[in-house]
């Protein structure tokens, strides 16, 4: 087959996927008249993920599972746009990693707004003005994301839905690495490169800031200096990557939670996110997680916080597997509560880690 006779028929098939594409946002616009006729909400993750998973099984062809998730997260930010102008908000600026999460979980055809830290993303989303909201909440090297912990004591908003993004960071600069006396970047980034610099930029400064976007826009007005961001914060700023993936772990992964009025319906395969503050006296944390290990529910996380109401009261952060309307999980809460002065779920969501 020639090549004029290969892109024909690639011509026509584009033609047939327009034509699909456009059948189903007909469809997409009827299910948003049903959804605003009923009340229920724009934004369903449990939906999302099981179409996902669903065409990804349907796929027989050359196309890896990646790709087709990431063509048809496009179809869904586009057909999410058709049913409502969806505002997400992020901590800003531009370009930092909260914004590429965002953008790798709903797609180009929605709308974000950056805000200025991560108590004014959970502020915007409970006045109402942003539909969700994306917010770090651990990374694999450094751990638990404090400040956001910290949101959901006094915020009634729910978490909907969780995804990872593998981060790589990169010392981007205007100018030769000889040349850098300087590197600017987030505290968070710093932990997560450290035996890079010492090794490779010892003596250098490091200045922490109050974003990677911020580290790339002073690096790039300001001599001999340098930052350590992503691609598209080195695109943004006009700055070139001198190194690539400078983290210290080749796994160097950042979780993050989609935060909403709303929590999402059982999928059969979820998570349920909580937080607890036990009583004061022996024994009442060990009692308080017991009925857990009895009931054989898997908890992959817990992390304690300062209570900031009393001292040495502490707040307990718990992720266990199942929904928070599944049987067992609700006799473990009901359990759970007899040893503790407050319990509150966050929310359940779809177990899934993918962006």
């Amino acid at each position: 087959m020639t090549l004029p006779e290969i892109r024909k028929k690639i011509d026509a098939i584009d033609s047939k996927l327009v034509e699909l594409l456009n059948s189903r946002a007909d469809l997409v616009h009827e299910v948003g008249e049903v959804k605003k006729r009923d009340g229920t909400s724009i934004y369903a993750p449990e939906r999302e993920e099981q179409l996902l998973r669903s065409v990804v099984k349907k796929s027989k062809g050359r196309l890896p599972a990646s790709a087709i998730r990431a063509i048809y997260r496009e179809i869904m930010s586009a057909s999410l746009a058709l049913e409502k102008h969806l505002t997400i908000a992020y901590l800003g600026p531009e370009a930092t990693w909260s914004h590429q999460a965002a953008r790798e979980k709903f797609g180009a055809s929605v709308n974000y707004a950056a805000q200025s830290s991560i108590a004014e993303v959970f502020n915007v989303v409970s006045r109402k003005n942003a539909d969700y909201g994306v917010v770090p909440i651990e990374n694999s090297t450094e751990g638990a994301v404090n400040y956001t912990l910290d949101q959901f004591v006094d915020s009634e908003l729910k978490v909907c839905a969780q995804f990872s993004l593998r981060i790589e960071n990169n010392l981007i600069a205007k100018i030769p690495r000889a040349e850098i006396r300087k590197v600017y970047s987030h505290p968070q980034v710093f932990g997560q490169c450290r035996q890079w610099l010492r090794h490779h930029l010892p003596g250098v400064d490091l200045i922490e800031v109050a974003s990677t976007t911020h580290a790339a826009e002073l690096s790039a007005r300001e001599p001999h200096s340098a930052a350590i961001a992503g691609r598209m914060a080195a695109e943004v700023y006009g700055l070139n990557v001198l190194e690539s993936s400078v983290q210290d772990s080749p796994n160097n992964t950042t979780r993050f939670l989609v935060i909403g009025h709303n929590t999402c319906p059982p999928t059969g395969d979820d998570k349920t996110s909580l937080m607890f503050c036990v009583q004061d006296k022996p024994g009442a944390l060990f009692n308080a997680l017991e009925p857990f290990k009895r009931l054989r529910l898997n908890m992959s996380k817990i992390e304690s916080r300062p209570s900031k109401r009393k001292a040495w009261e502490y707040f307990f952060f718990v992720d266990v597997e199942g929904h928070s309307h599944d049987k067992a999980l609700i006799k473990a809460l009901d359990e759970l509560s007899k040893h503790c002065t407050f319990v509150k779920i966050l929310g359940s969501y779809p177990k899934t880690t993918c962006g």
